[in-house]
């Protein structure tokens, strides 16, 4: 009897995706030939796929939101008055826990929801001290004693050329977009909402890197800072498109997630139109772009303890992952109001008040900040079953690394290696394909099915008298024959409009 995903243990669905990743090339531990280190993963040729095309879908949906949203490009080294601005030279902390018999150190919160304390992330220093001694919890790698929970300050620091100037690695790719909204303000035709969008690196020196992409000292984010009146945060031009929408919501008062009308969650919830239309596309994005189950989604509120001082209204994209044992975050939405442009202004002297519509003002910002890494693992985690030959991705079409394989059925058949060929080159033009001939066709579709490939193409003796292939789709395991003419056609129903009809 085969085995189902539902009754698999949690650390062997880890085992099991971390193996196929490794072995298959989704990632692997930086500097693996030294040892590695905790915190750093590099993309293999299938993982850098899957990230491009998250990527891809990402600034699709949300670049296309509206015309005067823009993709730029910041630095990753910035100027320490930048960060005095921001407030992350003074409070872009963690909590620090250090055994007093052996040294070792590690994140307060962390320890304590891991020994179960619920959202350890909002408390403070002094109440986490006290639920350790609560608990009487001591040191987990030697049951020493602990000392008391210290802030720790996550920046990399960096020097600037030859003097003393000092500059940091970006904890957050949204500085940029702070930095640069002047100029693209008048840039862009001095027009409101503006959109600027920065999808790149981030750097934040974790005490403990764990739960795979989840905390890792280098690592990749997508973010949207659209710049708006704060006049008219109750109003969107789509509003009527979202209106009688559901929202997946898990209030801060809430034990359960429970779905709310969009026109409901603004008269009770107190949520304006513009926020409320932005959660829209991000739930669209995740569950009928990324087809991802509602069951596994949800927009959690954060309490006043946990979220950022400076945020009006904070919502945390949470999504049930199998690997990590519940609801994980893999993104925000947060309206920060004018705090960032109101920091930088007053730390550099230079006015950041705009002249719209007979009025001057600083902007209000609403955040869609996304880990790009985290939605990586979730793609990995939630796509992640069993077939009849065992471990496989299902990746949907539109994110699958590799889409067709193509396939001679035996590789000492020169003809048939060569139309294969001809298949292929015609193919990747248009198409993620593969070509291989290692092994029986068997073991190849097999192989192939791990790690998610759609669809394959097979030649073999009769394709050289009638011109026709044999079509395998990965989920079915059901085959058709076709003729080499007509599957381009067929490619594209199923892979840019998911009509599988020609396997029914």
């Amino acid at each position: 009897m085969v085995k189902k995903k539902e009754d698999m243990k949690r650390n062997e669905i880890l085992d099991e995706v971390t193996k196929i990743a490794n072995q298959k090339g989704f990632f692997f531990q930086t500097a693996d030939i030294y040892g590695g280190r905790a915190g750093f993963f590099t993309y293999g040729h299938l993982g850098k796929k899957l990230k491009s095309r998250w990527e891809g879908l990402w600034r699709k949906q949300f670049l296309g939101l509206d015309d005067n949203f823009h993709e730029i490009q910041s630095n990753n080294i910035l100027p320490e008055p930048v960060f005095k601005a921001s407030g992350h030279l003074k409070s872009f902390n963690d909590p620090l826990v250090e055994c007093k018999k052996c040294g070792f150190r590690f994140r307060a919160d962390q320890f304590l929801e891991d020994n179960d304390v619920p959202n350890a992330e909002g408390l403070s220093i002094e109440d986490m001290d006290n639920k350790i001694k609560e608990k009487g919890l001591s040191c987990p790698k030697c049951k020493g004693e602990l000392g008391e929970v210290r802030w720790f300050n996550m920046m990399f620091s960096v020097p600037i050329g030859f003097g003393d100037e000092r500059g940091y690695l970006s904890p957050e790719t949204a500085q940029g977009a702070y930095l640069t909204f002047k100029q693209e303000f008048q840039a862009t035709r001095e027009k409101l909402p503006l959109g600027l969008a920065i999808v790149d690196k981030a750097y934040r020196n974790e005490i403990s890197p764990r739960q795979m992409f989840f905390r890792l000292r280098e690592f990749t984010q997508a973010e949207l800072q659209i710049f708006f009146d704060p006049k008219e945060v109750d109003k969107h031009d789509k509003w009527d498109e979202v209106k009688d929408k559901k929202l997946i919501f898990k209030l801060s008062k809430d034990k359960k997630a429970k779905e709310i009308k969009c026109e409901n969650a603004r008269k009770e919830l107190k949520l304006p139109k513009f926020y409320l239309y932005h959660a829209c596309k991000i739930q669209e994005f995740y569950l009928d772009i990324l087809k991802i189950s509602k069951e596994k989604f949800r927009f959690r509120e954060l309490s006043e303890e946990e979220k950022a001082f400076y945020n009006k209204i904070h919502f945390d994209i949470e999504i049930d992952l199998d690997t990590l044992g519940g609801f994980k975050e893999v993104a925000g939405l947060h309206y920060r109001t004018d705090h960032d442009l109101k920091g930088h202004e007053k730390e550099s002297e230079e006015k950041l008040k705009v002249s719209y519509e007979g009025r001057k003002f600083i902007p209000h910002v609403l955040e869609l900040s996304f880990g790009v890494d985290r939605n990586v693992w979730t793609l990995l985690d939630v796509f992640y079953g069993l077939g009849k030959e065992g471990s496989m991705f299902k990746f949907p079409s539109n994110v699958a690394p590799v889409q067709i394989a193509i396939f001679p059925l035996v590789k000492k058949d020169e003809n048939l290696v060569k139309k294969s060929k001809e298949i292929h080159n015609n193919l990747k033009q248009e198409f993620s394909t593969f070509f291989d001939t290692k092994a029986s066709i068997g073991r190849r579709y097999a192989r192939q099915d791990e790690i998610g490939t759609l669809l394959a193409v097979t030649v073999d003796g009769q394709t050289l008298k009638d011109d026709t292939v044999t079509l395998r789709e990965r989920d079915s395991k059901k085959q058709v024959r076709v003729k080499i003419g007509r599957i381009k056609e067929e490619f594209r129903k199923i892979i840019f409009n998911e009509d599988y009809s020609l396997f029914k």
